[in-house]
């Protein structure tokens, strides 16, 4: 197992709980198409999924951000759906089109996936952490991840994104019993698959659940909290000195302060409708905030982006935040807009 960094940088010491006059910055899809060195390299790759199980070219890409931009946190390159893949549900994604999947449409088809992840499978993916590991600067936090329970199981269900996650939804009111039973390999899957990642070198493990805000409330409590709440605190137990974030996108401020008053989780991730003055009242504050900058301000490059990181960042002072979007990057945002968020930053700061 790799010992953790000896120097603790800006983005560790924040998730540790310090208040930073300037904070910590990385931003979600960091790695990816706005980037003209991403897309340069991801042209001598045949498919995604192939790109992503290549280790020299996932460390590469994550890399790239860092040495361009100069990033507190590198996160290694790489996809959610790399889980229902190692549990024997074939992923394939479709240009433009988004991933593809054969659906478990009736509760037969979950004899077709494994009991037990096949971490082997992934095994690429711990050897780029290796590599991304031994290449990043001292003070450069790595950060791994996984989707959510409730998540993966909507792309597994349907067999693609879906805008309101109906077929996963439906299937949960139908056959409870064998959604539960999905979840149930999906928390094991995540904690054994968080747990290699963390083995291979990351300091900081990320839950992404993009589309909690689509549950009504009991459901939301069901499916998408109480399986995070399983994994982090197992994540905890096995590996204690690992940092933990939590990103519930869509969820209310009452529900984010619910989810940050968990123990294990040591930060809550904000999407972009999120109302960060309310959170900043109502979340504890040995919890850290990430986020929230609109993706569409960041592609702007208007003054209203300058006024909205002005904004954010008065609401949260005084307490642990890390600077990031309310969701990924836009694959047309100019590399201009970036570096002028990192400027404004500084200046705030200084």
């Amino acid at each position: 197992m790799k010992s953790g960094r000896a120097a603790a940088g800006r983005f560790l010491r924040v998730l540790s709980g310090e208040t930073l006059a300037r904070p910590p910055l990385w931003l979600m899809r960091q790695a990816g198409r706005y980037l003209p060195e991403y897309r340069e390299l991801r042209a001598t790759a045949p498919n995604f999924m192939t790109f992503c199980y290549d280790p020299p070219k996932a460390a590469e890409v994550t890399l790239q951000p860092i040495r361009r931009f100069g990033f507190d946190a590198a996160i290694i390159f790489c996809d959610i759906l790399v889980v229902p893949d190692a549990l024997g549900q074939p992923v394939s994604f479709e240009t433009g089109e988004g991933p593809r999947l054969e659906p478990i449409a009736e509760p037969a088809g979950l004899s077709r996936i494994r009991d037990k992840i096949d971490l082997s499978r992934l095994s690429p993916v711990y050897e780029a952490i290796d590599r991304v590991k031994g290449a990043l600067p001292a003070d450069t936090a790595l950060i791994g991840f996984c989707g959510a329970p409730w998540t993966v199981a909507t792309y597994m269900i349907a067999g693609r994104g879906t805008p309101d996650q109906a077929p996963a939804r439906l299937f949960a009111y139908r056959h409870p019993e064998a959604f539960q039973q999905l979840i149930d390999i999906l928390v094991d899957s995540s904690i054994e698959h968080l747990s290699a990642q963390i083995k291979a070198g990351v300091d900081v493990v990320q839950i992404f659940d993009s589309w909690a805000g689509v549950l009504p409330e009991p459901e939301l409590e069901k499916w998408s909290f109480a399986p995070i709440v399983r994994i982090a605190e197992a994540i905890r137990a096995l590996h204690p000195a690992t940092k933990i974030i939590a990103f519930p996108r869509g969820v209310s401020t009452r529900q984010t302060a619910q989810l940050a008053a968990v123990g294990a989780i040591d930060c809550v991730g904000l999407d972009t409708a999120a109302d960060v003055s309310a959170c900043a009242t109502s979340v504890d504050a040995n919890c850290a905030l990430q986020g929230n900058l609109d993706p569409l301000l960041l592609l702007s490059g208007s003054t209203a982006l300058e006024t909205d990181v002005e904004r954010i960042t008065k609401a949260l002072r005084g307490r642990p935040h890390i600077f990031n979007l309310g969701h990924g990057i836009l694959p047309p945002t100019p590399i201009a807009h970036v570096e002028r968020l990192i400027a404004h930053l500084d200046r705030l700061g200084s």
